[in-house]
């Protein structure tokens, strides 16, 4: 998926993220954190048209020449997604209900 409208530190906050999937689609998404795990930061996003509580994780890379520009990047390895959905969970407890 490519961004569209990802938060920038020191802009106004929208949270809600559209991003363009790889079949040229818009797909809203609820911008939950960004995780830090292995030197990499995360965007931990809930997408808006889905109910069944899901997140998707993707890893957030510059964009090469471009130094002011980020994109995400999906996150395949399932070890990679679970450990930093664990990581979301635990800065996240008193705000969201995991069960």
């Amino acid at each position: 998926m490519n961004e569209q409208n990802i938060p920038q530190e020191g802009a106004e906050f929208d949270p809600i993220v559209t991003m363009t999937d790889e079949d040229g689609n818009d797909v809203e998404f609820e911008f939950l954190d960004i995780v830090e795990y292995n030197g990499k930061e995360y965007a931990i996003l809930l997408p808006v048209a889905d109910d069944d509580g899901m997140v998707v994780i993707f890893r957030i890379e510059p964009v090469e020449g471009s130094p002011d520009e980020e994109t995400y990047i999906g996150v395949d390895d399932e070890d990679e997604a679970e450990a930093v959905f664990q990581i979301f969970q635990a800065e996240n407890a008193d705000e969201y209900d995991f069960t």
